[in-house]
């Protein structure tokens, strides 16, 4: 396969994927928000809306004040934000579009509609007047569009490249995720917060889960009350839950395994070290010796693979 549709491939399912997940952290900080809370604690959620896609310079530059409704837009539609819901669902298009021929006509009228669609629900002001209903359209694209394509298309070099980009970029979604929202939390793990932080924590921790679906999984796995340390488990250890980090390294090894050439060895060398470290990992011990430098190392790590990727197989990258 040539390097540039690979490329293409790859850059459409990272920015599909990119758009799902920011909907679902702008779904759970919007639902967050709705909860009894002070005025300061509401103001963290939304600034650590903005630190998950190191996006605060970029906001404050342009907005200054960190306002809910102002996040709320930059993160969807504002088009000089490369990272917003409307711009990514731009660049999956443009990157369809570029390569039209190597893509099912189910698949790339998927991605054509999307497109159209979600320009027309922001004129229309669909957005402002129903924000969980937009993130839920939004969710529902991007999971049609995996179903599309795994349904649809051979199954070959061009899918593997496609669901590369696709776990790659969950698994750095979701290792922010759980970073910034475990400090948003100021109760300790343990149980030793007050009646009403617990209860708060309860709802918080229920979002967390709803964001990347996990709430019906948790009470299926654990049937107990919702623990901090098991949300982490689940959301980072456990190979069965779709979009934990170990479940998302399965799927890079396994692609990566598939397109496999000469210059690859390394690249695979350091997936498979991951994905090991996730599968013979323990909760205790990455709580005990901090989950913040864990998952910080862990996405220095998915981002050298990332590099490593477009090195092996796509399109040079230029300093």
């Amino acid at each position: 396969m040539l390097s540039r549709t690979a490329d293409h491939l790859f850059w459409m399912s990272r920015y599909t994927e990119r758009a799902e997940n920011t909907a679902r952290m702008l779904d759970v900080n919007y639902q967050t928000s709705l909860l009894p809370q002070s005025a300061a604690v509401a103001q963290l959620g939304w600034q650590g809306m903005l630190s998950i896609s190191e996006l605060m310079p970029a906001y404050s530059a342009k907005h200054g004040e960190i306002r809910p409704r102002q996040v709320m837009e930059f993160m969807v539609k504002d088009e000089s934000n490369a990272s917003s819901i409307l711009s990514c669902l731009k660049a999956a298009r443009e990157n369809a579009r570029a390569v039209r021929g190597s893509l099912t006509t189910e698949a790339w009228e998927t991605q054509n509609q999307t497109w159209l669609e979600v320009n027309r629900m922001i004129r229309e002001g669909e957005f402002e007047r129903d924000p969980g209903q937009f993130f839920e359209w939004v969710k529902f694209r991007s999971h049609l569009s995996r179903g599309v394509t795994v349904g649809t298309m051979l199954m070959d070099e061009a899918l593997h490249f496609m669901r590369l980009g696709t776990f790659l970029e969950r698994a750095d979604n979701t290792a922010r995720l759980v970073d910034v929202k475990f400090h948003a939390v100021q109760s300790d793990f343990f149980g030793t917060a007050s009646e009403k932080d617990q209860e708060y924590d309860f709802y918080h921790w229920s979002a967390i889960l709803r964001s990347v679906s996990a709430f019906e999984v948790y009470r299926k796995v654990y049937r107990d009350v919702i623990r901090p340390e098991r949300v982490a488990e689940l959301l980072i250890l456990r190979a069965d839950m779709p979009r934990s980090l170990h479940a998302s390294l399965n799927e890079v090894v396994a692609n990566l395994a598939a397109v496999a050439n000469d210059e690859s060895a390394e690249t695979q060398r350091r997936a498979g070290k991951l994905r090991a470290e996730l599968q013979y990992g323990n909760i205790e011990e990455i709580l005990t010796n901090g989950l913040h430098a864990f998952l910080t190392q862990f996405l220095d790590r998915v981002n050298d693979l990332g590099s490593r990727i477009s090195r092996d197989f796509l399109i040079p990258v230029l300093n």
